[in-house]
């Protein structure tokens, strides 16, 4: 049997294509904003100021015709400012911000990061598409791992100690005498370590399923200022243990689990 014909309202079309095209684009430019960072062209365009390619390549040791594309591209996208009268390339105060400055609340390089990392696991997700096995929050690549990081954690330095906890009764109070906590889907362990400075005479546990990202955060324990009672575990959500706790937190991990029901119980 032969599909009815439907008509197709080209002016409908024509503005879902033109969507289309920015999609795609707005995706290819998260590989050029993570190039943009780890090559230093953002710092260097901060800290040099307004530069032509030849500029940008020096300053970066990097090849002069690729630092020119990146930066046309860059441009068009309004990621950067072009002055056509001196033929120079400048990071407008805002996106410095927003691009350069990883302390800032605004900062979303690390999202332009776990997105581009979230299109290099595609042929993975097509995979467990097929197969319902589901994946993992480790068996995503590194930089899943990182940009999810480098996105959330200035939101957490600039609120976690400084409104969020304090906006829970009672709660500031008996961190400062001394309490047990546990953050469960730690990570790379940025909000334990934050909550451990601030609250030095209370003990915390960070807990996450991923064992590269637990040693990264025990490095990062060894490295800072938090002390001897903060550690961290390789452990699921849904099998926490040790407790009883004061505190139990969860910072933007419940929606990764496979069993986010089931981790929420465990929890309570």
């Amino acid at each position: 049997m032969n599909a009815p014909t439907v008509a197709v309202d080209p002016d409908k079309l024509m503005a879902f294509v033109l969507r289309s095209v920015e999609e795609a684009g707005a995706a290819l430019n998260c590989a050029l904003v993570v190039m943009g960072e780890e090559l230093g062209y953002y710092r260097c365009l901060v800290e040099h100021g307004p530069s032509t390619p030849a500029e940008l390549a020096e300053h970066t040791a990097t090849d002069e015709h690729y630092a020119r594309e990146w930066l046309n591209a860059q441009a068009a996208g309004s990621f950067i400012a072009y002055d056509s009268s001196t033929g120079r390339y400048h990071l407008p105060p805002e996106q410095a911000a927003a691009l350069h400055d990883a302390t800032s609340p605004a900062f979303v390089g690390g999202l332009f990061q776990l997105a581009y990392g979230t299109l290099r696991d595609a042929s993975r997700v097509v995979e467990v598409a097929r197969t319902g096995d589901g994946m993992g929050w480790g068996e995503h690549n590194s930089d899943v791992h990182v940009g999810c990081e480098k996105f959330f954690l200035p939101t957490y330095a600039a609120h976690i100690v400084d409104n969020w906890i304090p906006a829970l009764e009672g709660v500031a109070s008996r961190l400062v005498d001394g309490a047990h906590v546990v953050d469960v889907g730690c990570g790379h362990g940025g909000s334990t370590l934050l909550m451990a400075e601030a609250f030095p005479n209370s003990t915390f546990l960070g807990t996450d399923v991923h064992a590269g990202s637990v040693k990264t955060a025990r490095q990062r324990a060894r490295d800072g200022r938090a002390g001897p009672k903060v550690r961290f575990e390789v452990a699921a959500a849904d099998q926490l243990s040790g407790g009883p706790y004061d505190l139990v937190t969860m910072f933007d991990c419940l929606h990764d689990m496979g069993d986010p029901i089931g981790a929420a119980r465990q929890v309570r």
